[in-house]
This record gives C-alpha cells, sequence and structure tokens, in this order.
C-alpha cells in the first residue's frame, strides 16, 4: 500500500494489545478501542477507512449490513480459530480476507472449576465478610462423591470432567451425537437428557452454539434439576433460556447458577441476574489471561504481516 496500513483493534478492555505483542513491527497506524460499540451504526462510524480490522473473539460482531459499509477493509482478524459473529460470505462476496490466530481451552477450563470451587464454598460471600471485618457466614458443600454432569463432552468438557474425577466426583454427560462408547474413553457415564438433569448436583455446559443448541436449556429443564443443584456456564450464553434461568433462581428452583456468558454482553447495568444472591457472575473472562492474550495479538501481527506480504495465514475465507 502506497500509505501506512491503519489498523483497529477492537474491544480491548484492558487496554494491554499494544504490550502484547510487537506492532511496531508492522510500521502501521495502530489505534485501540477498548470500550465497546454501541450499535451497528457506532462501528460503522468509528471503523471508516481502517484497512485491518484485529476483532476480539465475538464482541463485535460483523453481519452483511456492517461490512457492505467498510468499504476499506481488507483484512479481519479474528482472535481465535473461529468466529460465529463474523458472516463469512459476506466477507468472501466482499473481497474481505479474514484469518484466525491460534488457540487454548486451558484459561475456559480453568475458569469452569474457579467457578465451581466457588460456588460450593461459597467464596465471594466469605471473602467479603473478611474484608468487611466479620468471619465465617455459611456452610459450604463437598464435591466428593457428588455428580458432575457435562452438557457437551468434547475438548473442554472431557477436560472438565477429568478434574471432576480427581476431586472424586461420579461424571456424567448427554449430548445429541454422545455414544456410550465415546464416553467411557474419558471415564464417564453416558445418560439421558432427563437423568442428566436430574442426577446432576453440579451441571457444566461445554457445547458451542448452533440453531440445535440455542435455548437448549429451558424451563422444563431447570425444573426437572435438584434445587441445591448448580448450573455452570462458561460455553454461550443462548444456550441457556435466560428468562427462565432468572425465574429458576428466584424460585429457589436450583440451587445457584455461576454464569460467566450472556445472551447480551456486556451485561446491561440493569440486568436481574446482576441482583440474584444465588447468582455468581463473572464478565465473559473465560479466555481472558495473559498467555492466551499473548497468543492471539501475537498471531495478529504475523496474520497482518503475512497478508501485507500476500501470503496470508490462518484463513477463515
Amino acid at each position: 500500500m502506497a500509505t501506512r496500513m491503519k489498523i483497529a483493534i477492537l474491544d480491548d478492555y484492558q487496554n494491554v494489545a499494544l504490550s502484547l505483542a510487537d506492532w511496531e513491527a508492522l510500521d502501521a497506524e495502530t489505534t485501540v478501542f477498548t470500550e465497546p460499540f454501541a450499535d451497528a451504526a457506532g462501528a460503522v462510524r468509528a471503523l471508516a477507512g481502517f484497512d485491518v480490522v484485529v476483532a476480539m473473539r465475538e464482541r463485535t460482531r460483523f453481519p452483511p449490513e456492517v461490512l457492505e459499509q467498510l468499504p476499506d477493509l481488507r483484512l479481519l482478524v479474528s482472535t481465535g480459530p473461529r468466529n460465529a459473529a463474523i458472516d463469512l460470505d459476506a466477507a468472501r462476496r466482499l473481497g474481505v480476507t479474514v484469518c484466525g490466530t491460534g488457540y487454548s481451552a486451558s484459561p475456559t477450563i480453568e475458569l469452569t472449576w474457579a467457578l465451581i470451587l466457588a460456588a460450593v464454598r461459597n467464596l465471594p460471600e466469605e471473602a467479603a465478610s473478611v474484608r468487611a471485618g466479620g468471619w465465617q457466614l455459611s456452610l459450604g458443600t463437598g464435591l466428593h462423591g457428588k455428580t458432575l454432569g457435562l452438557l457437551g463432552l468434547g475438548r473442554i468438557g472431557s477436560a472438565v470432567a477429568g478434574i471432576g474425577q480427581a476431586f472424586g466426583m461420579k461424571t456424567i454427560a448427554w449430548s445429541q451425537n454422545l455414544t456410550a462408547e465415546k464416553a467411557a474413553e474419558h471415564g464417564v457415564r453416558a445418560v439421558s437428557k432427563g437423568e442428566l438433569f436430574a442426577d446432576s448436583d453440579v451441571l457444566s455446559i461445554h457445547l458451542v452454539l448452533s440453531q440445535r443448541t440455542r435455548a437448549l436449556v429451558g424451563a422444563a429443564e431447570l425444573a426437572a434439576m435438584k434445587d441445591t443443584a448448580i448450573l455452570v456456564n462458561t460455553s454461550r450464553g443462548p444456550i441457556v433460556e435466560e428468562d427462565a434461568l432468572v425465574e429458576a433462581l428466584r424460585a429457589r428452583q436450583i440451587g445457584k447458577a455461576a454464569i460467566d456468558v450472556y445472551d447480551t454482553e456486556p451485561l446491561p447495568a440493569d440486568h436481574p441476574l446482576r441482583a440474584l444472591p444465588n447468582a455468581l457472575l463473572t464478565p465473559h473472562i473465560g479466555y481472558v489471561s495473559r498467555d492466551l492474550y499473548e497468543t492471539f495479538y501475537g498471531d495478529a501481527v504475523a496474520d497482518i504481516a503475512a497478508f501485507r506480504a500476500g501470503s496470508p495465514v490462518r484463513l477463515m475465507t
């Protein structure tokens, strides 16, 4: 390009992108956006004139109506190997190259267990009590001998199951295509969907969001759970019917929910989940770790350099 390439780095909430990779090696004009755009129109206004956009996972959506209004965009880099928020068909049609980066599921697996342990031992309440000058408040629950249910037994679900087994938990799982043989490879017992919800003391969701899995967990499934059970979701918010979850928590149909993902992100300030004492909430930090961010941004710089050299890598289009 005759002029310096213009690069936009999106949704860098912690403002760390420039410190985690060698952006100066690109000799480009780089702009960091640390706040989410209010809507599609805001994204179009902010990104006008940029040649390259680096998107953090699925925080900003790129449907056809957004891509069509960014005529200067030539390269869209998505952190991670796939991104359901980018319309790849529209990108191909408009001549926008889309590339991904490396990824590791380890941070999400670790956060899943951080949430489980915090929920069963009431860590937020106990830590707040000590900070306020108080002492013990509650009686925690042990995991040994309890049943861990996995809704999905892929790479992340099976790893979560293995850690549960190390705690002495019984592990069961269900998904549409799970076989008894496949589950047994991980020391897990395959059960019916009904058994999964009825028998789990902790039920952790590990599915890709799709038409089949959207709203898979609704009022009926929540009603089937034990009133002491904990529902954990570090996968995607729309897999659970959010209104049904709010009602189940209000009615104490289940013991707790430990949630990292939501229908709308960032979670609106007035969302009813924020006010529920039996909801343990984190702000979609499953993948937010220094090690993984170094991979994301290091690979993004490499993607941009390869694209400029005429040999794009990690292509998604």
